[in-house]
């Protein structure tokens, strides 16, 4: 398994959340994590990226 080369933290400030609610997308998704400063695996960093933007973006609902 790869890396992204992306912390947690970098990855709530390039999508403008706080830092505890990708935590709590790490714990809901089984993700293992130190703190904010981790690096993540690039399966795990995908998991929160697509688990964010289909939070931010339901589908269904372009009317």
């Amino acid at each position: 398994m790869g890396f992204a080369d992306l912390s947690i933290a970098e990855i709530a400030a390039d999508y403008s959340i706080s830092v505890d609610k990708v935590l709590s997308m790490c714990d809901q998704l089984g993700i293992a994590y130190k703190n904010q400063k981790t690096r993540l695996a690039l399966e795990d960093a995908k998991a929160i990226i697509s688990q964010i933007l289909s939070e931010t973006n339901p589908t269904g609902n372009n009317d």
